[in-house]
């Protein structure tokens, strides 16, 4: 059978996802082992410790660039090297059911082994994502491109809108903004963890940067516009943050220690994700998109393997948290609930896991790239 000729992965893009993705599992191991110090949305530094509010605050990096970068490789995929341009339409429908029904199932499940509620998180936000910009990628470029500026600039206008359980648009509005519960006192309650709105915005920002990867783009120049993008965008945060002007609900304020002014300072609404939170994590992602281009050392070379196959990655380590702290459990504990007392064993914790996952990363990636199953292919 003659081998159809590959496009081949770009390097930084999948470093940059990696990257995410490592970190993503520091934020999952804190779930699991560290329930007895809660993070909630913002965070209320005179309760967190610097070193868990750090920890925290890092792993705000992940949601916002795989979203982006998503919308990036779609771009991709409707554009491909030494081919014709192609519609991501119809790729873009099933592969966002396809996420949709991952978070309904084999994802809710792995984070307590119950259905008790159905928590909708970040996979189904970028399933819904993935549709609307389904809907909207028959429209030229810049329009899909202005639309997500004026979603990612715009939406913290619509902070004020509220809705109660009884009125008609509670449901709608729970989706798209305010996060909530869809339904109580059913045998299975459903909450909406992440409200799309905002996600819409970044996906769509995302696909409109495309053309930086374009083959015809020359690399230094690329890196050049990416450093640009980020410092503005960092530069901008430091004006709107610095004098409470606007895109953050909760302002920041002079404390009694500059650790904690600093704190303070970097303490940003997630859900959903105030303009301040999108502008500090894409800022950096831009910044370290550009950074990963330029380098190839080991290290590069093991974040390339977590961000070829991060769905698998995504989905095998919730399970093996799930399994260890389980065994932990009943084994060590007797079935009283495991916990870890400092926030470096948290990250030692998760060493250990992306050490035990990196080879059946590494296999299912390259079976990945060898199959010819569309199916395969969503992971």
């Amino acid at each position: 059978m003659e081998n159809k000729k590959r496009t081949p992965r770009i390097a930084s893009i999948d470093m940059l996802r990696g990257f995410v993705m490592l970190i993503m599992l520091v934020d999952h191991v804190r779930e699991h082992f560290f329930t007895h110090h809660r993070v909630v949305d913002p965070m209320v530094i005179e309760e967190t410790g610097s070193g868990l509010f750090f920890t925290r605050l890092l792993a705000h990096l992940c949601a916002p660039v795989f979203v982006f970068l998503t919308g990036l490789s779609v771009w991709l995929y409707s554009n491909p090297k030494d081919k014709p341009s192609r519609s991501a339409t119809a790729f873009l429908l099933k592969r966002g059911l396809f996420l949709i029904l991952l978070e309904i199932t084999l994802i809710n499940f792995s984070w307590s082994a119950s259905y008790n509620t159905l928590y909708l998180q970040v996979i189904w936000a970028i399933g819904i994502c993935m549709i609307c910009l389904a809907l909207l990628s028959k429209l030229p470029r810049i329009w899909i491109g202005v639309l997500g500026f004026i979603i990612v600039f715009g939406h913290n206008l619509l902070t004020p809108i509220t809705f109660d359980t009884t009125e008609l648009g509670y449901n709608f509005w729970t989706i798209l903004h305010d996060r909530g519960y869809l339904v109580t006192d059913s045998f299975i309650d459903i909450r909406v963890s992440y409200p799309v709105l905002p996600w819409v915005g970044v996906i769509l920002f995302g696909y409109f940067t495309g053309p930086l990867y374009h083959h015809h783009m020359v690399a230094a120049r690329r890196q050049k516009i990416l450093v640009f993008l980020g410092l503005s965008t960092l530069t901008l945060l430091l004006i709107l943050r610095g004098w409470n002007i606007y895109g953050e609900t909760l302002p920041w304020e002079t404390q009694n220690s500059v650790l904690k002014s600093v704190m303070s300072f970097l303490n940003y609404t997630k859900y959903p994700p105030s303009l301040h939170f999108l502008l500090f994590t894409l800022g950096i992602g831009f910044l370290l998109l550009s950074y990963f281009e330029r380098i190839n050392g080991r290290f590069s070379q093991v974040l390339k393997v977590y961000g070829a196959a991060p769905m698998f990655f995504y989905i095998i380590h919730l399970y093996v948290l799930l399994v260890f702290h389980a065994i932990l459990i009943f084994t060590i504990n007797k079935g009283e609930v495991i916990q870890v007392s400092h926030v470096y064993q948290l990250w030692l914790i998760s060493i250990i896991v992306s050490v035990l996952l990196y080879f059946p990363t590494k296999r299912f990636s390259n079976f990945k790239r060898l199959s010819t199953s569309k199916l395969i292919k969503y992971f």
